[in-house]
C-alpha cells in the first residue's frame, strides 16, 4: 500500500534533515504505527505522505503509483484525520459534512451515518465553535471517513479524548481495519499502538530505529521471568521465576502455596521498548502538529 525508499526531507532555510533516509513498507490491510516523541519526524513524514509537502528526495510509492505521479484524484483514495481541527466554526457539524462530501466525485456515506459513528450524532446542529477539542478530533475522524477511504491516516486520533470516547474512537479504528482499509498511525502514545497496531516502527531525529510487531518487540526485549507476589506472615513478598524451566522448578510450586496477590510474566511496554532502543523519552522535544497549513 506505500512503499518509501530512502525518504530524505529538509526545510527551507535550515541545514539540518528533518527526515534522513527512511524506507518501510506499509501492507494492505494493516495498521501500522509510527512512534516517537514530538519533533522526530512523524508529522513531517505524513505531511509528505499526503502530499502536502514537496520537495523531498527519495521515493515513494502509494496504492501503486510515483507519488510525484498522483494529481488531486489521490484524495478520492485516502483519508487524513488531523490532530488539529480544521473545520468551520460558524458551521453545524452536519453542514461541515455536507460540504466535505461533495468535494469528492465519488459516493460518500451520509454525515448522519458518520457522525453516529463517532458518536456525534446528538450534536449535530451545533455550531463546531461550540465543540470541545475531544467533539472536533471526532468530527474530524467523521470527515476522513466520509468517502470510504482505501488508506487512513491518522495523527494521534485520540488525543484529548475522554476514556469513553477514547475507546469509541479505538474501537472505530479496528472496524476501519475490519472492513480491510490500511492506516498509518502516527502517535506518540505508546499505549494506543500497543492496542491497534500490526507492526510499528521507531522513528528519532529523523531516523527510523527499528521496525516489528509488538508482540515481536516485548518478546524480544522483555524479561523471561514471572513476578509472583504473595503474603507471608502479613507481609508483601515479591519473588521472581525464570519463565526456563518453570514447571521443573519446585521453589515456583512452594510460592503458590502461599495467599498469591498478583502473578504475571515480566513484560516491557513498547514505551519501555522504545527509551531502551532509543536512549530518549518520548516527551523530550518538539514538532509542529499536523495541519492543514
Amino acid at each position: 500500500m506505500i512503499t518509501v525508499q530512502n525518504l530524505s526531507f529538509t526545510y527551507p532555510g535550515t541545514r539540518i534533515p528533518t527526515l534522513r533516509a527512511l524506507s518501510f513498507a506499509v501492507q494492505p490491510g494493516e495498521i501500522f504505527g509510527f512512534l516517537g516523541p514530538s519533533g522526530a519526524g512523524k508529522s513531517t513524514t505524513q505531511k509528505i505522505l499526503i502530499r502536502l509537502l514537496r520537495g523531498f528526495t527519495g521515493s515513494i510509492e502509494i496504492l501503486g503509483r510515483d507519488l510525484r505521479q498522483w494529481d488531486d484524484s489521490f484524495y478520492e483514495q485516502v483519508g487524513v484525520c488531523f490532530e488539529l481541527p480544521n473545520h468551520y466554526g460558524k458551521l453545524t457539524a452536519i453542514e461541515n459534512l455536507r460540504y466535505f462530501s461533495r468535494l469528492y466525485s465519488g459516493p460518500t456515506l451520509a454525515p448522519e451515518t458518520v457522525l453516529e459513528m463517532v458518536g456525534l450524532i446528538d450534536d449535530r446542529y451545533l455550531p463546531v465553535s461550540q465543540y470541545s477539542k475531544g467533539m472536533k478530533i471526532r468530527l474530524n475522524l467523521a470527515r476522513a471517513l466520509l468517502h470510504q477511504p482505501q488508506l487512513l491516516f491518522l495523527d494521534e486520533p485520540t488525543a484529548g479524548l475522554d476514556p469513553v470516547n477514547a475507546r469509541r474512537v479505538k474501537d472505530l479504528i479496528k472496524a476501519q481495519k475490519d472492513a480491510g482499509r490500511t492506516i498509518f498511525l502516527t502517535t506518540h502514545d505508546m499505549t494506543i499502538a500497543e492496542e491497534l497496531c500490526d507492526r510499528v516502527a521507531f522513528i528519532i531525529d529523523g531516523q527510523i530505529a527499528l521496525i516489528d510487531t509488538p508482540r515481536a518487540l516485548k518478546l524480544h526485549y522483555g524479561k523471561k521471568v514471572v513476578r509472583v507476589e504473595y503474603l507471608d506472615n502479613n507481609r508483601l513478598v515479591t519473588r521472581e521465576f525464570a519463565l526456563d524451566g518453570l514447571a521443573d522448578n519446585p521453589h515456583f510450586y512452594d510460592t503458590l502455596r502461599h495467599s498469591v496477590q498478583t502473578i504475571h510474566t515480566q513484560e516491557s511496554s513498547l514505551e519501555q521498548i522504545f527509551i531502551q532502543v532509543t536512549g530518549r523519552r518520548l516527551d523530550s522535544c518538539e514538532e509542529p502538529a499536523l495541519s492543514l497549513h
